[in-house]
């Protein structure tokens, strides 16, 4: 089968706290007649535009896709990795999210997989912020009367954003976001979210949205909180920049920055992803090359060996891919110059 690099074509999502304009990331998304917050960019529905499955979508090929795609220690049942672009021009409801383990007891119906995710901030407009993790002395008790109250949000930790900033949200975290801001999520592929206020917002059918507070305060992390601003660390060879972001067992991810060509290789064993984000050019392999645009994510089988990345304007992009063994991405960044306290601060158990 052919191998090349595949690019999605995103599925938008209607949100009541979402933007009616997209643009310039979705130019042709403009002057909405309702509001937008999502762009799901791996998602279930999200179809390839071109290689061997042009037409087709991640979800339906996903269990039978070669390992020369996936990659030969790739979980075969499902897609693992959810990115999204979120729009949010209001405060998202405050909600939490569960772990694997509650899902798989739980959530059966709805994958049964927990939402481990993390957000890079592509844009932020002055005073954006999000809220993540729950402040040290609130309790269940206390929460539980926050939510009742309506000043659940007072109960976070408040996290100012600026463009390239990145916040970790391990599953349990209590956490919002709010407006002004474009963020890149890369997550867990669930779609599992357990909200405990939401403002009293309607959807578009004049229905409250529904709140699922016993889940919450079941799955929530009181006390010690695992989550917040992530402290990256950089890599700079030549014009080429690498900004490590995180490593757990569901997600590595980086930011790449460079404004002259680049080779790099895909190891066998996992697919990656690249999320362009600013500047154009093209991806090169073999004899063949195909161009790349800001909003696009493109799927990078595990057997394509060597590419090219050659861009006509400067160019930034988040890969992100399943590591499998910490222990060896470690080492890997070790031989780097990466310490031992800069590799602590990436990594999530």
């Amino acid at each position: 089968m052919t191998l090349c690099p595949a690019r999605l074509e995103p599925v938008f999502s209607p949100r009541p706290w979402g933007s009616h304009s997209l643009a310039p990331y979705f130019p042709e998304m403009s002057d909405l007649p309702e509001p937008v917050g999502e762009a799901w960019m791996t998602g279930g529905d999200c179809r390839f535009a071109n290689g061997p499955f042009a037409g087709r979508t991640l979800g339906e090929i996903w269990r039978t896709i070669p390992p020369a795609w996936a990659g030969t220690a790739a979980e075969r049942g499902h897609f693992p990795l959810l990115v999204k672009f979120i729009f949010p021009e209001d405060k998202l409801s405050v909600q939490v999210h569960p772990d694997d383990a509650y899902a798989a007891r739980h959530e059966q119906a709805a994958g049964g997989r927990g939402k481990t995710e993390m957000w890079y901030a592509v844009d932020a407009r002055p005073g954006a912020e999000v809220l993540v993790g729950l402040k040290p002395d609130v309790t269940r008790e206390d929460f539980t009367r926050a939510i009742r109250d309506g000043t659940a949000e007072d109960c976070l930790d408040r996290i100012p954003i600026r463009p390239g900033d990145a916040v970790f949200v391990p599953a349990g975290t209590a956490h919002t976001i709010g407006p002004g801001l474009v963020l890149c999520e890369i997550q867990e592929f669930s779609d599992l979210t357990y909200r405990v206020y939401d403002y009293n917002r309607r959807d578009r059918n004049g229905q409250l949205r529904p709140l699922h507070v016993d889940k919450a305060l079941e799955v929530m992390r009181f006390g010690k909180q695992a989550g917040g601003k992530i402290t990256p660390v950089s890599i700079s060879r030549g014009g080429f920049r690498e900004t490590h972001y995180a490593a757990c067992r569901y997600f590595a991810t980086e930011h790449w920055a460079f404004a002259e060509s680049i080779e790099t290789s895909v190891s066998a064993e996992r697919f990656e992803l690249l999320i362009f984000l600013q500047g154009r050019g093209h991806i090169g392999w073999g004899a063949q090359e195909t161009a790349y645009l800001p909003a696009q994510v493109w799927l990078i089988p595990a057997a394509l060996g060597k590419l090219e990345l050659v861009p006509e304007a400067p160019t930034s992009l988040l890969r992100t891919y399943v590591p499998g063994d910490l222990g060896a991405l470690k080492r890997r960044l070790t031989e780097r110059g990466m310490t031992d306290a800069e590799w602590r601060s990436l990594l999530h158990p």
